[in-house]
């Protein structure tokens, strides 16, 4: 398992919280919080985009 830096969790209502995280090698990882070794991960630009793109609404039609 790569060395993870892990940023502290971003929570909704209860218990929907997410971890943000990078690595020494430039990649991005998503974990659901409590179970950070069960992650998805991709590079830091991804990772960048997946959250420009999220915040720009592209994911809205999701909610």
């Amino acid at each position: 398992m790569p060395a993870i830096t892990w940023e502290t969790p971003y929570c909704a209502e209860g218990n929907n919280c997410f971890r943000l995280g990078t690595d020494t090698e430039g990649n991005g990882y998503i974990a659901v919080a409590g179970q950070e070794d069960h992650y998805l991960t991709d590079s830091l630009e991804a990772l960048r985009t997946l959250i420009t793109d999220i915040k720009a609404g592209k994911a809205d039609h999701l909610l």
